[in-house]
């Protein structure tokens, strides 16, 4: 049982949230938005405004693990600079038996289609990916300086329920994006929460994960694979700079590289539900 505290109420922090709940643990999740704090409350998630410091204290000093899943702003994981300064640094005070952060692996920048590991040097291609390998040095620099069990999770695009190419072959508002020579890896929303909460079973200060899939793969290979399976047409062909594929997006497309899941495997005894996109999107399609 695990009483979670998430620093970032969304796709992610939600799912992680609502497993510790499953689990028989309490949770509590931020959102500066009152319309989203209202919906994580009708979850049974109790909902936290990161503003409010009595009540982030608290909640705080009551749970048994922290994970951060805000992305980082200019200079700062907004996690880390609120948590640490909270309640006279209830951070240091509340001995957490875990933290974990949740960083990207936009972090390795691209390798031309080569394999990614925990120890290679970080080569950030973006602003997103420089600043998330900012958060990780301050988190882990944090951890050393407090005694506190802190961890990083480097994960690609996360898709599941309500965020998946099936939504957008459904609505008709999928797009084709090739570049040729490109391919990335992905994660199934609960298999990122399955390797959180592996490591939870078995922290180690300073450790590193990849939480990804065991298949690289193309976006258009996906987009037309799922086409097929759900007997739709393929949708229009864009190029990846074309102006309708968004910038969030077109992050993607920047970096080419297969991403190593070894060492969450071997360490945290982590095992895949959906090992490649196939499986995935089977489990959406229904």
């Amino acid at each position: 049982m695990t009483d979670l505290l998430v620093f970032g109420g969304g796709y992610l922090g939600r799912a992680a949230a609502r497993e510790a709940m499953r689990r028989g643990g309490r949770a509590w999740a931020t959102s500066r938005d009152a319309d989203r704090r209202a919906s994580l409350a009708t979850e049974g998630i109790e909902a936290v405004d990161p503003g409010d410091a009595e009540v982030l204290t608290a909640a705080v000093r009551a749970a048994s693990a922290i994970l951060v899943t805000a992305p980082p702003e200019a200079g700062r994981c907004p996690g880390l600079a609120r948590l640490s300064r909270v309640g006279g640094g209830a951070l240091a005070e509340a001995w957490p038996d875990w933290i974990g952060y949740v960083s990207s692996t936009a972090v390795y920048g691209d390798r031309a289609g080569g394999w990614v590991f925990e120890d290679d040097a970080l080569n950030a291609a973006s602003l997103e990916g420089a600043r998330r390998v900012r958060a990780e040095h301050d988190w882990l620099d944090a951890g050393r300086g407090m005694g506190l069990t802190v961890q990083i999770f480097r994960l690609p695009a996360i898709y599941g329920p309500g965020r998946s190419v099936v939504e957008r072959l459904r609505d008709g508002t999928a797009r084709l994006v090739r570049k040729p020579g490109q391919l990335f890896n992905r994660i199934h929303v609960d298999d990122a929460v399955s390797g959180l909460f592996a490591s939870m079973a078995r922290p180690r200060p300073g450790g590193v994960y990849n939480l990804a899939d065991d298949e690289p793969a193309a976006a258009d290979v996906v987009m037309e694979g799922a086409a097929r399976r759900m007997g739709l047409p393929v949708p229009p062909e864009v190029d990846w700079t074309d102006a309708s594929v968004s910038e969030a997006m077109r992050r993607f497309y920047l970096d080419c590289k297969r991403v190593s899941n070894a060492r969450a495997k071997a360490e945290l005894g982590w095992r895949l539900k959906y090992p490649t996109w196939r499986e995935g999107l089977e489990s959406l399609i229904g």
